[in-house]
C-alpha cells in the first residue's frame, strides 16, 4: 500500500504578522513549513510528499525544503483551499498511490503518532479525519448576535488535518465538485461527504493547533518548549596548527593574518568545537566519525557542512539548539572585532536567534604552543533540548 502525503502551504496568512505567510515564519528556530514537511517525509509509512506553494514564495520554499528526502517538486496552489489540494491530487496521479493524507502546513505540531493513527485509519475505512471533543458551550447565534439555541457538544468534534483518504475516491470527488462548480468546502471531510463518502474520525491531538494569528504562534513556542523538556548539555574542544598562509577563518569568517590554521578541511576551529559540543549533547560521536579526515571528499571544505549536518540530527530527533557558549583561544589575530559577525553565522547555521549564541576569546598569557602563536584552539557548550524519552 502506497501512501502519498500533501502539504498545503499557498496560503498568504496575513493575519499571523511579521510580513511573511505564516508558513514561512520561524517556530523553534526553523520555519513552520519544514517542520510539517520534514515530520511527512520522516515518517516510514510515507512513500512521497507533495508540497503546494504559491509560485512567488519559491525562495522561501527551496530554504524550507533543503535537505529533506522524500519531496516531490513542488507544484503552484490555487486561489483557495480547495483548488490546491485538487492539484496536488491531480499531480501525485501519475504515481498513483493508494493513499493520501492532506495537511496543513499550518499545523506543525502534528506528531508521528497522529500520522501512524491516520494511516490505520485510512486503510480500515476508505476515510478518516482526526477530530476532538469540543470542550465549550457551542451556541446558535442569528444576524444580529442573539442565541437562537445550544448545540449538544456530546455530538461535536473539531476537525482537524491530517486528512486521510483512499487517493482514487478523494481525487474522484474533488472533480465532480470542480464539474459541479463548487469551490466552498474548507475541508477535505466536506468534499467528501459532499460526494457520498463516508467519513470516519481517529484520535486527534490538542497540541495539533492551526497557527493563524499572533497569539496562535505565542502558544505554539509555550507547547513546543514544554515538549522539550529533555535538557541535554555538550561540551567541544578543537585545536589546529598555524602555517603559511595570509589569512584564517574563524566562525566562518575569514579574517586578514600572517598565517592560517592547516587542517584537512577549512580548519574553523571555532565551528569544529561547537560541531562536536551538539555531537556530544545528543551521543552521536565526534566530527570525525561523520566526517574522517581520510575521506578526500572533505579536503578544503567549509566546515558551515559539519554544523549543519549536527544541527540537522538534532532537527531529525524534533529537538533544537538552545544556546552555544564558545570560546576562542590564540594570542592572534583579535577576534573582538569579528565576533558580531560570527554570531551572525552560527546563529543562521543553529537556526536558532543570535542572542542565543556567545563568541568570547581569550590568550594564554604567552604561554604553552598557544601563547608561542603555534596554533588557534576553541571550545564550546552547547545545551539541546530534545522530546522527552526514556
Amino acid at each position: 500500500m502506497r501512501v502519498a502525503a500533501i502539504i498545503l502551504a499557498a496560503g498568504r496568512g496575513e493575519r499571523a504578522g511579521q510580513g511573511l505567510p505564516k508558513q514561512f515564519r520561524l517556530l523553534g528556530g526553523e520555519p513552520v513549513l519544514r517542520r510539517s514537511l520534514r515530520l511527512f517525509a520522516a515518517h516510514s509509512s510515507i512513500d512521497a510528499v507533495q508540497a503546494v506553494v504559491n509560485p512567488v514564495h519559491d525562495a522561501e520554499f527551496r530554504r524550507s525544503a533543503a535537505n529533506i528526502e522524500k519531496l516531490l517538486a513542488p507544484i503552484p496552489g490555487g486561489s483557495t483551499r480547495q483548488e490546491s489540494v485538487r492539484a496536488g491530487l491531480e499531480a501525485l496521479e501519475r504515481s498513483a498511490p493508494d493513499f493520501v493524507l492532506v495537511h496543513d502546513a499550518a499545523r506543525p505540531l502534528a506528531s508521528s503518532a497522529l500520522l501512524d493513527r491516520a494511516i490505520s485509519a485510512v486503510m480500515a475505512t476508505g476515510a478518516a479525519i482526526p477530530a476532538i471533543p469540543v470542550t465549550d458551550t457551542i451556541k446558535r447565534v442569528d444576524a444580529m448576535g442573539v442565541v437562537t439555541g445550544t448545540l449538544d457538544r456530546a455530538t461535536l468534534r473539531a476537525a482537524q488535518t491530517p486528512q486521510a483518504f483512499s487517493f482514487d475516491k478523494l481525487l474522484a470527488a474533488h472533480r465532480r465538485a470542480a464539474d459541479a462548480r463548487r469551490n466552498d468546502f474548507s475541508d477535505d471531510a466536506g468534499l467528501a461527504e459532499w460526494a457520498g463518502l463516508q467519513v470516519t474520525t481517529f484520535v486527534g491531538e490538542p497540541g495539533n493547533i492551526k497557527l493563524t494569528t499572533e497569539d496562535d504562534f505565542t502558544l505554539a513556542e509555550m507547547n513546543d518548549a514544554a515538549a522539550l523538556s529533555d535538557i541535554r548539555t555538550g561540551n567541544g574542544f578543537d585545536v589546529h596548527a598555524l602555517g603559511p598562509g595570509d589569512h584564517v577563518i574563524l566562525g566562518g569568517v575569514s579574517i586578514e593574518h600572517d598565517q592560517s590554521l592547516i587542517g584537512h578541511s577549512d580548519a574553523d576551529v571555532l565551528l569544529h568545537a561547537i560541531t562536536d559540543a551538539i555531537l556530544g549533547a545528543i551521543a552521536a560521536g565526534d566530527i570525525g566519525h561523520h566526517f574522517p579526515p581520510s575521506d578526500p571528499q572533505w579536503r578544503g571544505a567549509s566546515s558551515h557542512k559539519f554544523l549543519d549536518h549536527a544541527v540537522e540530527l538534532v532537527a531529525a530527533r524534533g529537538g533544537r539548539i538552545a544556546h552555544v557558549d564558545a570560546t576562542i583561544l590564540c594570542e592572534a589575530p583579535k577576534i573582538s572585532p569579528h565576533a558580531k559577525a560570527m554570531r551572525a553565522n552560527i546563529a543562521g547555521i543553529c537556526r536558532i536567534d543570535e542572542s542565543r549564541v556567545s563568541v568570547k576569546a581569550t590568550t594564554t598569557e604567552r604561554l604553552g604552543f598557544l601563547g608561542r602563536g603555534e596554533g588557534i584552539a576553541a571550545m564550546a557548550t552547547v545545551t539541546v533540548r530534545l522530546p522527552w524519552s526514556r
